[in-house]
């Protein structure tokens, strides 16, 4: 999609909200989408599934029946959904909602989504399943400083770049240089033009005080288990699907697995889910001021009257 074709619609070519999770990014998205005739778009990587609709907190039923929402548990999940399948999905998202008139509203908290939409993406060939079973079959036996160091013995450049511990992109960047011969930092370098233009963009990161946004995570995460959460769990498990599937990551679903196999208690899969949920939460907002520095900063009870503004 042009920029140019964006700029057609009044206003902004989009907003973009980003947030740690439970920062209340969704209710925000949907608050804004009815005032200003938008649509959301998902940019959340486990809310893509559809499998996790409570654990991964995607927008209940009737919220997405009061404005239009997509990119919401659309994939399947014995499927590994990836950057690039994401943007593409949301380019076609933005021109959806250019051609009905709608104010694209991009709300979630992958900040590798973002960084693709308004940075651009290198056009990496697909990675084949074999060349990925083949990759994380053998890293499996290594711990995460000797994958690193696999991984800086291939491809120097990229490793030195990846935190030791970071075995999600040292895996990728391993299977890169395997399936193409070429390293991930050379394939960076070709970055297509981004689909959006940040600087056109309202954007807005939400800010929410540590101790708040633990307390709401782990409270958050109680309600998900008296919504259905481990039942969702349950039959997630009963498909079978190979273990280094991504939705079997979710935040909460490893622990919660582990308690139906009869490993631990269900208060101790509770606590760990939530330990997990605050971990990441913490990443996200580590990876939002280093990444997002020029995002305007809002909490969430100023935010929507900031966003409102914007758009006047």
């Amino acid at each position: 999609m042009e920029n140019s074709e964006l700029e057609k619609r009044r206003g902004p070519p989009a907003v973009l909200i980003a947030g740690p999770t439970a920062s209340g990014k969704s209710a925000l998205a949907l608050a804004l989408a009815e005032r200003a005739g938008g649509v959301v778009l998902n940019a959340d990587s486990m809310q893509v599934y559809g499998d996790l609709r409570v654990l991964t907190a995607r927008p209940t039923v009737a919220e997405t029946a009061r404005v239009p929402h997509a990119l919401y548990g659309h994939v399947d999940a014995d499927t590994d959904y990836s950057v690039g399948r994401w943007l593409a999905d949301a380019t076609a998202a933005l021109a959806e909602a250019r051609a009905r008139g709608l104010l694209p509203i991009v709300v979630g908290g992958t900040g590798l989504y973002f960084r693709a939409l308004t940075q651009g993406l290198a056009d990496i060939p697909p990675v084949p399943d074999e060349v990925r079973a083949a990759v994380r079959g053998a890293a499996e036996a290594l711990d995460s400083p000797a994958l690193h160091a696999r991984l800086a013995a291939a491809d120097g450049e990229t490793a030195a770049r990846l935190k030791v511990n970071d075995r999600q992109r040292v895996l990728r960047a391993l299977e890169v240089i395997t399936a193409t011969g070429r390293s991930l930092s050379d394939w960076q370098r070709g970055a297509q033009r981004p689909v959006l233009d940040a600087a056109d963009c309202v954007r807005l990161v939400l800010a929410v005080d540590r101790d708040l946004l633990r307390a709401r995570i782990d409270a958050r995460f109680e309600g998900m288990i008296a919504a259905g959460a481990l039942d969702e769990v349950r039959a997630l498990a009963a498909r079978q699907l190979a273990p280094s599937r991504t939705v079997l990551k979710a935040h909460g679903a490893p622990a919660l697995v582990r308690h139906l196999a009869g490993e631990i208690t269900l208060d101790a899969a509770i606590a760990e889910g939530q330990a997990d949920t605050r971990r990441y939460a913490k990443r996200q907002d580590t990876f939002f001021r280093h990444q997002m520095a020029g995002w305007d900063r809002a909490t969430p009870e100023e935010a929507l009257a900031r966003l409102l503004a914007r758009l006047d």
